[in-house]
């Protein structure tokens, strides 16, 4: 027996090797579209220009900020589907859906601004996105992805 091959049929070995490359696409394809968001949409806060590392969640990214350096914020005005601490399936696929939307609503905004509103019991920044067309989180609202939220207990994602 050779070492470095896997006994088994030929077809066996490609399709092992195809599900190697779709699992290396599906962890690296979206950290490189969050660096090319953070590149293509600067955002402004009036003091300083910070860019997006990372997209976590739905309602959660990962700045880079000149000053303050790497930084977890917490978006304002609405909440999205837990990703990490899921309750249910249809949870983990809503929140799927709310992190791609979230992307797209960054990477179709058009000259965004960022307001500092101070810091959650995670030491992570809230911050309100807003452009042009108004708050972020008005359209990840519209669009079923988020619900408004202003703090305090949350509702479920679930259903009954």
């Amino acid at each position: 027996m050779r070492f470095g091959r896997i006994p088994g049929p030929r077809w066996l070995h490609r399709l092992r090797r195809r599900l190697m490359w779709l699992l290396v696409a599906i962890v690296a394809v979206p950290g490189a579209l969050d660096v090319l968001i953070g590149l293509a949409h600067p955002l402004a806060d009036g003091r300083q220009t910070c860019r997006v590392v990372q997209v976590v969640d739905g309602d959660t990214l990962r700045l880079w900020c000149r000053d303050t350096g790497l930084q977890s914020a917490r978006l304002t005005g609405f909440d999205a589907p837990e990703l990490f601490s899921p309750k249910c399936f249809a949870e983990t696929v809503a929140a799927q859906k709310a992190k791609w939307a979230l992307r797209r609503v960054i990477w179709q905004a058009d000259g965004l601004q960022l307001a500092r509103e101070g810091e959650d019991r995670f030491d992570r920044a809230l911050v309100g996105l807003s452009d042009s067309g108004g708050p972020l989180a008005a359209r990840m609202i519209a669009a079923g992805h988020a619900r408004e939220y202003g703090g305090g207990r949350r509702d479920g994602w679930c259903g009954g």
